[in-house]
């Protein structure tokens, strides 16, 4: 049993008020699990017990991002060539790897990009990172988001952005039939969710922000099959008519949502639907290098709108969910950084902790995380700072607090008593094993 003893303050991921936060207690951790929250008690623990003290430390649940690439480095050419190569899976290990040990997320919503096979590697610990659902895929139209060609490009190139690959689906596709096809493709690959773009994009280089990408017939046959295969439909969506097709059409978490206002809002209200604002990147896009003018011009319009959009959701009482979208290098690793952007427009601390924790993970269908009572997974965060009401601390440059990330009741960081990760396997637990060994 890991006794992490003494803990000054604690949240537990189970909502947004204050009676989300505990102070000195003790978390009690066995095979991977939480046992036991209860108030600190010296003496209360067995002889063979590994107690960890944790006086002047703050402990949070593993982050959940509802907005993860892990097939992306950035948005440059040779960036997205690189992810072409049969090197890419090396790239994918370490943007895996930094994400968990440096970004805190222990269970990530990849909603472009990632394959079952990248999912699997990490599931069966050939690979450190989050646990993983998966999009596979950004549905879009000829012409729309997910077709990065460019206007000097063959006309019968693929997109730069995740072209078909094995396991992997071409985004790209046009007409109510060939939609329902292509989700059925995805779900056959081993995707969680699908993605759709109901609106152009800010990064995309043709496609005008107020401009159409799909239908409503197509979005609708997209949302329908998926919906029969158990499936929730994700969309990114800045446009007021993007918006405005994904939630009446079937959509359940509406992305970016950059000209949202109070007329969708109470119409998001009324189907149930989610909100994933992206915030931190809307900020970063403002400082980018190396994008086009046609590209910053977007960048300017959605930057000056998006604020006011997370408050009109806020206002409404949507549930808000974290999400990085980690398309900007240097972005991996420093997912924590949802946190400040989401409270800067807005957010109570406790509403964006928990947009990014329990609710994130009930949300993503991840619900045996996010949470530190009971039976859940023993995914959580040390911290040496107040980093409820701080989180930008978090980062190394602004107080680098982070200690120690526990994913499964398994530390990353080399905090002193706490278990830690390995790679643990041998060749031979990986490999096939030669005739002559059986």
């Amino acid at each position: 049993m890991l006794v992490l003893s003494n803990i000054s303050r604690l949240y537990d991921g189970t909502g947004a008020e204050a009676s989300a936060l505990h102070r000195d207690v003790d978390l009690l951790v066995d095979g991977g699990r939480i046992t036991a929250l209860r108030p600190h008690d010296p003496a209360g623990h067995a002889a063979s017990d590994d107690r960890v003290d944790c006086s002047g430390l703050t402990v949070t649940p593993g982050l959940v991002d509802c907005h993860g690439h892990i097939t992306v480095l950035g948005l440059r050419r040779e960036e997205m060539e690189r992810m072409e190569l049969g090197a890419a899976l090396v790239y994918v290990e370490k943007i895996l790897h930094t994400t968990l040990v440096d970004g805190g997320v222990t269970t990530m919503r990849d909603i472009g990009g990632a394959t079952h096979l990248m999912k699997r590697l990490v599931d069966e610990g050939v690979m450190i990172g989050p646990r993983l659902k998966i999009a596979i895929c950004m549905l879009s139209t000829t012409g729309g988001h997910a077709d990065f060609r460019g206007p000097d490009r063959c006309h019968g190139e693929l997109s730069k952005l995740w072209p078909a690959a094995p396991g992997r689906p071409n985004s790209v596709v046009d007409g109510p039939w060939e939609c329902r096809k292509r989700v059925r493709e995805i779900a056959g690959c081993g995707a969680d969710l699908i993605k759709l773009c109901t609106s152009p994009g800010v990064a995309s280089p043709g496609d005008h922000l107020e401009h159409r990408d799909f239908t409503a017939e197509e979005i609708a046959a997209i949302c329908d099959e998926a919906t029969h295969r158990g499936m929730k439909v994700a969309a990114h969506a800045h446009s007021r008519s993007g918006i405005e097709l994904a939630i009446d059409h079937g959509v359940h978490d509406i992305q970016h949502i950059s000209f949202m206002d109070e007329r969708l809002v109470e119409k998001a209200a009324a189907k149930g639907c989610t909100v994933t604002p992206t915030t931190w990147v809307t900020q970063a896009l403002q400082g980018a290098e190396g994008l086009s003018p046609f590209v910053m011009e977007k960048v300017r319009k959605v930057g000056e709108a998006h604020a006011s959009a997370t408050a009109a959701a806020l206002q409404g009482d949507l549930n808000i969910l974290g999400g990085t979208d980690p398309v900007l290098p240097g972005m991996h690793g420093r997912n924590f950084m949802e946190l400040p952007a989401l409270i800067s427009e807005g957010l109570p601390p406790l509403r964006a902790w928990h947009g990014m924790t329990g609710l994130a993970a009930a949300e993503i269908g991840q619900a045996d995380s996010g949470t530190l009572v009971a039976g859940q997974r023993a995914d959580l965060l040390l911290c040496r700072d107040d980093v409820i009401e701080h989180p930008e601390r978090l980062h190394p440059a602004q107080g680098d607090a982070l200690a120690e990330v526990i994913k499964d009741g398994e530390g990353h960081r080399g905090h002193a008593g706490i278990p830690q990760r390995t790679y643990r396997s041998t060749a031979r637990d990986v490999l096939p094993v030669a005739p002559e060994e059986l």
